[in-house]
């Protein structure tokens, strides 16, 4: 299963995340598929930046986010833009097989 997580990064007491795109069985900071963006925790500004075009494809191909991926993707407005192709689509298959 491919899943959407964090990759920690940073030293130690000054955590640094990458969003990357990972087998599910690969180690925590293991070798990863794409690189979707980075969340900083500490940076009050601008603590995350993601590639939405990108999340988004691979959320339709597929992949489950965890739960923090899942957060960041929801403030970036990815999750909604998720629901909503996901929801098209139904409809349009929907309308399809009625006709």
């Amino acid at each position: 299963m491919v899943k959407i997580r964090l990759n920690r990064m940073g030293r130690r007491h000054q955590p640094f995340y990458r969003i990357v795109v990972v087998d599910s069985r690969v180690k925590r900071s293991g070798k990863y598929i794409e690189s979707l963006g980075y969340y900083n925790p500490i940076d009050d500004n601008d603590p995350y930046k993601l590639d939405t075009e990108k999340a988004l494809e691979w959320l339709l191909k597929g992949a489950q986010p965890t739960k923090t991926a899942k957060n960041i993707l929801s403030k970036a407005g990815v999750m909604e833009k998720f629901d909503k192709t996901k929801y098209e689509a139904r409809k349009a298959r929907k309308e399809e097989n009625n006709q």
